[in-house]
């Protein structure tokens, strides 16, 4: 499954990227909007789940877990230092996707018993899109990773994040993993919606990418 994540650039806004991507084939957007007052996320978001709900597609809210009730949002995507995922477990109830950012076999651990519904992992190499950057994974982290997850019987579904691009696709799949999130790959496409197209095509071809459905 691709995941996008949006980012404000000279070209789209928001609404406008998470659109193209939506007109793309894509169906989990995830809203971040870091340096944003939460009157303006909400504004966002409420918009944003009406483009959603037209296309079939999930919203997740990055950080504000008190606007996911007001805005209809499908989930919570939880960095390392936002709130702790049982804490918004408790909030949200049973219904609601959470998610959670990893950058460790150890963090996976811990969001694991911590009941999260998928873990981002990252990131794959340096991005501009990320303040505090984590160290870097590359290849060979993930493939140490997700062999980590499968020995100790961790069966949550993985997200690779960070800095990939359309030629990383395959082998960032072939990791293990089941799903990749982009956000500037996509918006500097000169076609976003057939940038869009082709990589999903390329996701597609692996089969762990159905376990995010079934989310």
């Amino acid at each position: 499954m691709l995941q996008f994540i949006t980012h404000r650039t000279e070209r789209y806004d928001e609404l406008q990227g998470a659109e193209e991507a939506l007109r793309g084939g894509c169906r989990w957007i995830q809203l971040r909007m870091k340096d944003a007052a939460a009157e303006e996320i909400e504004r966002v978001a409420l918009a944003l789940r009406a483009r959603c709900s037209a296309y079939g597609a999930r919203l997740i809210l990055d950080d504000h877990v008190e606007l996911v009730e007001k805005t209809g949002a499908d989930g919570v995507h939880l960095g390392r230092n936002d709130m702790a995922p049982d804490r918004a477990r408790g909030i949200l109830g049973p219904s609601r996707i959470i998610g959670g950012t990893a950058n460790t076999f150890a963090d996976i651990e811990r969001l694991a018993a911590c009941g999260v519904d998928y873990i981002g992992l990252g990131p794959f190499r340096f991005t501009l899109t990320k303040k505090n950057l984590s160290p870097v994974l590359g290849l060979e982290g993930y493939r140490r990773i997700m062999a980590q997850c499968r020995e100790r019987g961790i069966a949550i579904p993985v997200v690779a994040i960070g800095g990939i691009e359309k030629s990383d696709v395959e082998a960032v799949m072939a990791c293990g993993v089941h799903g990749i999130a982009l956000s500037g790959t996509l918006l500097r496409a000169a076609d976003m919606q057939s940038e869009t197209r082709e990589i999903i095509e390329r996701i597609k071809q692996d089969s762990n990418t159905e376990k995010l459905w079934q989310i």
